[in-house]
């Protein structure tokens, strides 16, 4: 079963990331589930380090070359964040708005996912084809958008309540907006720099 964590707690300094992989490099086989009651907020400008939670994600999907991550600050009025749930071979987070329901939009992140059905789409984010399906257009707005990327797949699943006569697709750009995502390499390296060169994203591979 996986821990959730409901949270709105800011941004951890830089010093807190060494303890956290730290403890992910000893703890990371022993249990399929892991939680953190941290957002996985992005880089910004004036403190270029993603949260915590964005590398426990990254930890969880080692084969993800992007690791989505949320820009609170730039959430359209009425939405906020939920929930982090973060398991083994997938990581996925919850926005919640109070017009269009609660978990409104899933962000999920996987080693691959199924595009079949789907409609590719011209992309928005660099390094990543864009595929989008909707399920239900009325009473609800209901579907899927992968961004897929070498290694990885990021899903948003939508289910936007709303109201009658309301244009689904303007909130659900404006939220989506709020997400972006990190380079691996960049997390890596982020590691590398807050543990002064004791610890890694990733283990070293075994010498055969």
């Amino acid at each position: 079963m996986a821990i959730a964590v409901r949270t709105a707690v800011p941004r951890p300094a830089a010093g807190l990331l060494i303890p956290l992989v730290a403890a992910l490099t000893v703890t990371g086989c022993a249990s399929d589930t892991t939680a953190t009651p941290r957002q996985p907020t992005c880089p910004v400008e004036g403190d270029e380090t993603a949260s915590n939670a964005v590398v426990l994600m990254a930890q969880a999907v080692p084969t993800a070359s992007w690791v989505p991550c949320l820009r609170p600050d730039t959430l359209p009025g009425g939405w906020s964040y939920e929930t982090l749930d973060v398991r083994n071979n997938v990581s996925r987070f919850w926005l919640t708005s109070d017009r269009d329901g609660e978990m409104a939009i899933e962000v999920r992140l996987e080693k691959s996912c199924s595009t079949a059905g789907t409609t590719e789409i011209p992309t928005d984010r660099n390094g990543m084809l864009r595929y989008e399906r909707v399920t239900e257009t009325t009473p609800e707005y209901h579907g899927k958008r992968y961004y897929v990327f070498d290694g990885g797949c990021i899903t948003f699943v939508f289910k936007l309540t709303g109201k009658p006569g309301q244009t689904r697709g303007e909130p659900l750009a404006l939220a989506t907006q709020a997400v972006s995502a990190v380079s691996r390499a960049d997390l890596a390296a982020q590691v590398r720099e807050e543990s002064d060169g004791r610890l890694r994203l990733d283990p070293p591979e075994e010498k055969r």
